[in-house]
C-alpha cells in the first residue's frame, strides 16, 4: 500500500494543482500542522490531498492523516535538504512545465475564466505563481531524489527474489492493458502564398511602428502569441533564457530601439523590438502572425494520406515502408513510426492510462477497440506548437490485462525492484537527516505512529 500511496501523492503533486478546495469557497484561515526546516504543511493540504485521492480512484479507509502528514513530511525534508545541498531550481527553469500544465488544465475544463474558477484563483498570474512554487518544490525533491539514489541498481537475483517475494504472499500486481503504436504523420502547411501575405503584413506593421505607432497596442491587435493579452507581448529574456533560438538571435542582434525584419519560427512569423537594454537582459516585445492554413490544403494532405492508407490495406506498401517513404514527424520516422511515451521514454502505453490520455487526447479514442495491427481511419490533429497534421497510426502491439509474469514482464519487475531499493535507501536517508533537522508537529498529531522517526522519539 505504500508504494502505491507515494507513487499516487508524487502524481498529485506533480500534475494536479493541489492548491485548492475542497468547497466552492476560499479557505483562507488555515493552521500549520508541521514545519520541516524551511517548509510547512498546513491542515488544509490534508484535506485536499485525500480530495485528490477520492477523484482518482483511491480508497481512504486504508490510508489516515497520520499516513498522509508523513509522506508530506518527507517530501518537505527531501526539499529543504535540496536547498542545503545547494541544488537549484528557479521559476525561470520550469516555465515551459508550468505554461504546459496551464494549456493541458484550461483544455480540460473549456475556458480559461472555467479553470479559474475551479482552482479559486483570480488571474493567471497568480495560479501561474502557485504552480511556480509547486514545480520548484517538486524539482528541487526529484533532484534530492536522484542524488540519494544514484549509485543504486538492482541485480537479476535481486528482481527474482522480489518477483518470488509477491508471488508468495499473492501480492503479484495487475499490469492493464498496454499497446504499441506506429504513425505515419503529414503536416499541412500553409501555401507559399499566404506565408508571403504575412510577411508582407509584418513588414507593414513594422514600418508603422518605426514610424511612430505604439508596439504594445500593435501586438493587442495583431500578435497570435496567446499570452499578449496579459504581457502585451512583452517578455525579459537573457541569452540562457528558455525561449526558441530564432527569438533570441532576432533580440540580441538589435540594438534599443530598433525593429526587427519578418522572421519565421515554429510557431509562425514574427517581428521583434528591444524596449531596453538591462545589462545581460533584454525587454524584448514582438508580434507573432501565424499563416492560415487553407481548407483545400487541409483536404490535399488528408487524401495524400489516405490514398497511403490504401495501398498499405490492399497489401501494396507495408506501414514501415510507408513511414520511411512519407512520414514527417521527426521523432518517430527514423523508428518505424513508432511513438514514445513522454512521460517513461518507453514504446508502450497504458490503454486507459491518464498519461496516455494526456499526452495525446484525441488518439486515444482512435485506438481503444483496436485489435492488433489494426488502422485508424486518418484523423486531424494539433501538437502543443500549433503545428497542424493528419494522422494515420497502426497498433502494433497489444498486450491484455493481465497478472505479472516473470518472463514476460521482467522490464517492469526491475523496474519495481529497483524502486522499493530506492525507497528502502531514502527512507534510511530521511530517518538520518529527521536527527539534525528542525521538526515542528501538532500536538493533535504526536499521537500518530509514523515509520520514520518525525517525533525524535528516544528508546
Amino acid at each position: 500500500m505504500r508504494n502505491t500511496f507515494l507513487k499516487s501523492f508524487i502524481f498529485v503533486l506533480a500534475l494536479f494543482l493541489t492548491v485548492y478546495s475542497y468547497s466552492q469557497e476560499r479557505v483562507k484561515i488555515d493552521g500549520v500542522i508541521s514545519v520541516v526546516g524551511n517548509y510547512i504543511v498546513l491542515q488544509s493540504d490534508i484535506q485536499k490531498y485525500k480530495l485528490e485521492l477520492e477523484q482518482n480512484g483511491e480508497k481512504l479507509s486504508n490510508i489516515n492523516n497520520c499516513d498522509i502528514l508523513e509522506q508530506m513530511m518527507q517530501q518537505k525534508l527531501l526539499a529543504h535538504q535540496a536547498e542545503i545541498d545547494s541544488l537549484i531550481a528557479t521559476p525561470e527553469s520550469v516555465k515551459e512545465t508550468v505554461d504546459k500544465k496551464l494549456d493541458y488544465f484550461k483544455e480540460q475544463v473549456g475556458s480559461e475564466d472555467k479553470m479559474l474558477a475551479l482552482y479559486g484563483f483570480d488571474n493567471v498570474d497568480e495560479l501561474r505563481e502557485e504552480l511556480v512554487r509547486l514545480e520548484v518544490e517538486q524539482s528541487l525533491i526529484g533532484q534530492m531524489q536522484n542524488k540519494i539514489t544514484a549509485d543504486v541498481s538492482v541485480t537479476p537475483d535481486e528482481v527474482r527474489n522480489y518477483f518470488n517475494s509477491l508471488q508468495k504472499s499473492n501480492n503479484l500486481p495487475e499490469f492493464p492493458t498496454e499497446v504499441v503504436l506506429s504513425q505515419i504523420v503529414l503536416n499541412v502547411e500553409p501555401s507559399e502564398q499566404e506565408k508571403q501575405r504575412v510577411i508582407s503584413e509584418l513588414n507593414k506593421v513594422k514600418k508603422e511602428i518605426e514610424d511612430g505607432s505604439n508596439m504594445k497596442m500593435k501586438a493587442i491587435l495583431y500578435s497570435d502569441d496567446p499570452g499578449v493579452t496579459q504581457n502585451g507581448g512583452l517578455y525579459t529574456i537573457t541569452r540562457d533564457a528558455q525561449f526558441i533560438k530564432e527569438f533570441k538571435d532576432a533580440a540580441f542582434a538589435l540594438d534599443e530601439g530598433q525593429v526587427s525584419e519578418p522572421f519565421e519560427s515554429m510557431f509562425g512569423y514574427h517581428i521583434v523590438k528591444v524596449e531596453k537594454v538591462k545589462g545581460q537582459e533584454r525587454d524584448v516585445r514582438h508580434i507573432l502572425i501565424q499563416p492560415k492554413i487553407s481548407e483545400l490544403e487541409k483536404l490535399k494532405v488528408q487524401q495524400k494520406l489516405d490514398s497511403i492508407r490504401n495501398e498499405i490495406k490492399l497489401g501494396k506498401l507495408t506501414f514501415e515502408d510507408a513511414v520511411k517513404q512519407f512520414s514527417q514527424d521527426k521523432s518517430s520516422n527514423k523508428n518505424k513510426g513508432i511513438i514514445i511515451n513522454p512521460f517513461t521514454n518507453e514504446t508502450s502505453f497504458k490503454l486507459s492510462g491518464e498519461q496516455f490520455m494526456r499526452a495525446f487526447p484525441n488518439l486515444h479514442s482512435k485506438v481503444f477497440n483496436l485489435n492488433q495491427n489494426d488502422l485508424t481511419d486518418v484523423f486531424y490533429d494539433e501538437d502543443q506548437e500549433g503545428n497542424k497534421m493528419y494522422k494515420l497510426v497502426q497498433l502494433k502491439e497489444k498486450i491484455n490485462e493481465h497478472q505479472a509474469d516473470f518472463a514476460l514482464d521482467y522490464v517492469k519487475i526491475q523496474n519495481l525492484t529497483l524502486a522499493k531499493k530506492k525507497q528502502e535507501v531514502v527512507d534510511k536517508w530521511i530517518n538520518d537527516k529527521v536527527k539534525d533537522t528542525y521538526i515542528k508537529i501538532d500536538d493533535s498529531y504526536k499521537g500518530c505512529d509514523f515509520k520514520i522517526n518525525f517525533l525524535k522519539k528516544t528508546n
